[in-house]
């Protein structure tokens, strides 16, 4: 992979970006790679050579690792573990992850993993947080299987880069601190299991087709973060809608009541269509978009 600097930034970010440490360890699968798209696995082992990316894309990386590289520094003792890396062999792979920390209490453990983040993902939450620690509690229990230690709690512990205090004071919905909780739902033993192997199973199948076949398997809709076509009703001029809809209909029956009831009778109103758009890879959150027929050949 190329690391570019167009935008100037200083040597030692420069530097750290290039010297990416990452490892999954003596595992074929990683849990962040396992829960993501099969396609984009493949496609960045196969494109690797020719992958670009710039610096300032990774300054955010920048920060995870210095908050993991703090919080590590933490005094540790027996009921707390940090960044210890676990396997487990499932249907043939074997799958690692790295846990953040580990608290310990009468054989109840609680996990939790650190994110900078934005503030949106608090408020909206990520579906990918709840099956990344669902994973690392299945890891967990797999190594406590003949003992008496059992994952009891799941939390992210997010810290919020664009955290503004005059919005926490205004808006009810937005978290109070810079830095908090985010308590994840934790999975029952079997539901975690069956998830692990469906997704274990649709990447070897998607290795399967690609070594034989030399065909990438396609991305689903979930894997493009697809947003469905919605109807937005707004004030003519204006961008911001007054209430977006999935269908259209609802969109004319709220405008009817909307039109009858509003403060200023001079206030018109427009219905929008908002065409459905694949968020992931429109929105340069794929580093293998450039190379991808099936979301280049859409735009043809």
């Amino acid at each position: 992979m190329k690391i570019t600097n167009k935008f100037g930034m200083p040597k030692p970010f420069v530097d750290f970006a290039r010297n990416d440490k990452y490892s999954k360890g003596k595992a074929d699968i990683s849990v962040t790679t396992l829960i993501d798209s099969p396609r984009v696995r493949i496609m960045k082992e196969q494109y690797h050579e020719k992958l670009e990316v710039d610096a300032v894309d990774m300054i955010w990386a920048l920060f995870g690792t210095a908050v993991h590289s703090v919080l590590e520094s933490s005094k540790q003792s027996e009921n707390i573990l940090t960044e210890e890396r676990l396997y487990s062999e499932i249907d043939g792979w074997v799958l690692s992850g790295a846990l953040d920390r580990q608290e310990i209490f009468d054989n109840q453990i609680h996990i939790i993993d650190y994110k900078v983040t934005s503030v949106w993902s608090v408020i909206y939450g990520k579906p990918e947080w709840e099956k990344q620690l669902n994973s690392y509690a299945y890891l967990v229990d797999d190594k406590n299987a003949f003992g008496k230690k059992r994952v009891t709690k799941l939390k992210i512990c997010a810290i919020l880069r664009d955290w503004n205090r005059r919005e926490s004071q205004r808006k009810p919905e937005y978290p109070k601190a810079p830095i908090v909780f985010v308590d994840i739902p934790l999975w029952s033993y079997e539901d975690r299991l069956n998830y692990l192997k469906d997704r274990m199973s649709k990447h070897q199948e998607a290795q399967i087709l690609f070594d034989v076949n030399n065909k990438f398997p396609l991305c689903t809709n979930e894997d493009r973060w697809r947003k469905e076509n919605s109807w937005a009703l707004k004030k003519k001029k204006l961008k911001r809608a007054i209430k977006v809809f999935s269908d259209e209909q609802s969109a004319i029956n709220f405008q009817k009541d909307y039109m009858e009831h509003r403060l200023h009778p001079s206030d018109a109103t427009e219905i929008e269509f908002r065409g459905g758009e694949f968020t992931r890879c429109d929105g340069n959150y794929c580093s293998v978009a450039e190379f991808c027929d099936q979301y280049n050949g859409e735009k043809t």
